[in-house]
């Protein structure tokens, strides 16, 4: 059971629990007629979202929420409801204001003739394609909604923010991380002289373990047993030339080694390419 505090429409309400936390609750209608001091039971079809850092932000958030059409709020609403279905995965608090945020400047851009490309739209799209497929849809709400038909690449920004939104890590960055996994692809593409099948099995897990060396590689949290007997299986396999270069690149641009148990799991994922 929650206490309304606040009503800022509709589909918008600021509300405490019995503990006095305050809580954003967003749902069609749940607004609809009511007054501050008004009950709300709690229900599966309202979404609750949590403000980080309440205390400061509180403020900040209902100005945002008030700044937003309330078409926008829901079709935001209903863009993280279908990722969560899609995607079988717990999403960041924050991500309801993030994403409302974008949508609606996206849509205040195309209106006003400003075109921002997004230079990392193809690696996106194509490593974090479940999350593209959501924005997709997205897109085809805000269409059937209002009328405003966003270019495709809006689609590989809601990915964008739903891959951030989905990470375990805070300080996860999937645009940076898209272009890392878009250079390591590039590498073995070039190595290998070969066109990859990006539909075969191997390729998606491959594809996989790399967006999770990735992350490891920036957060310091590489797999590091150094008498990895794999290693020493690994090494004189063509595969193993080929992660080298790899190390070889990231070093060179990002200033940090692979270890040499990520080396192995890394030139047993090429192997099956090579060998597919």
């Amino acid at each position: 059971m929650k206490r309304i505090t606040k009503v800022l429409n509709s589909s918008v309400v600021l509300v405490k629990d019995e503990n006095n936390f305050e809580y954003i609750l967003l749902g069609k209608g749940i607004g609809y007629g009511q007054k501050p001091g008004g009950i709300i039971e709690d229900n599966e079809k309202n979404q609750m979202f949590v403000p980080i850092n309440i205390e400061t932000k509180t403020n900040q958030a209902l100005e945002l929420l008030q700044s937003i059409p309330v078409e926008i709020l829901q079709i935001t609403q209903e863009i993280i409801t279908e990722a969560k279905g899609y995607l079988h995965v717990e999403l960041s608090k924050n991500l309801y204001f993030v994403l409302a945020d974008h949508l609606n400047f996206a849509i205040e851009r195309l209106r006003d003739n400003i075109v921002i490309t997004n230079r990392v739209f193809w690696e996106i799209k194509n490593y974090y394609p479940k999350e593209f497929n959501v924005g997709l849809i997205g897109l085809s709400k805000i269409q059937k909604r209002l009328g405003i038909l966003l270019p495709e690449e809006e689609a590989a920004n809601i990915a964008f923010h739903l891959a951030n939104a989905t990470a375990s890590n805070e300080n996860y960055d999937a645009q940076k991380y898209s272009k890392v996994i878009g250079e390591i692809v590039h590498i073995v593409v070039y190595s290998m002289n070969k066109v990859l099948d990006k539909e075969s099995i191997h390729y998606m897990r491959f594809i996989t373990h790399i967006k999770f060396l990735v992350e490891r590689y920036f957060t310091n949290n590489m797999l590091n047993n150094e008498d990895s007997m794999l290693y020493v299986q690994m090494k004189n396999d063509y595969a193993m030339e080929i992660a080298e270069k790899i190390k070889g690149y990231l070093l060179s641009k990002y200033g940090r080694e692979i270890t040499k148990e990520e080396l192995s799991f890394l030139a047993v994922h090429l192997n099956r390419i090579l060998n597919q």
